[in-house]
């Protein structure tokens, strides 16, 4: 991924389902190799290779070479777009839900309360 790499590339990437269960599979072991990694899943290892490839370059794996094996990492910042967008409307709806309880609170405070009841003895 280069530094610009729109919000787009990462969404587009990690809709793919099988693509994100690779991804957290990596990220959870550390580091993984194709070869790990279609043990792991119920996929060939040409589909595997494809998946990672993407992931690669959309900026999210990393590599490490020890010989012929290549073992693939999470890259953090390339999440960089999905948690700058995220962070952006977390933002936005706070704002809204925050807009939003106080006009509510508003209306409530208006409302004509009904009157109490005398007790009966």
């Amino acid at each position: 991924m280069t530094p610009n790499t729109d919000i787009a590339v990462v969404m587009r990437v990690l809709a793919d389902p099988t693509r994100r269960v690779v991804f957290e599979q990596i990220a959870e072991a550390g580091e993984l190799t194709v070869g790990a990694l279609t043990e792991r899943n119920d996929v060939s290892q040409p589909a595997i290779s494809q998946h990672v490839r993407a992931l690669k370059e959309a900026g999210l794996l990393g590599e490490r070479r020890d010989g012929r094996l290549i073992h693939y990492r999470c890259e953090p910042r390339g999440l960089a777009p999905l948690a700058d967008w995220l962070g952006y409307y977390g933002v936005f709806w706070r704002e809204r839900f925050a807009n939003l309880r106080t006009v509510l609170k508003e209306m409530d405070d208006d409302k004509p309360r009904p009157k109490a009841r005398p007790r009966r003895r």
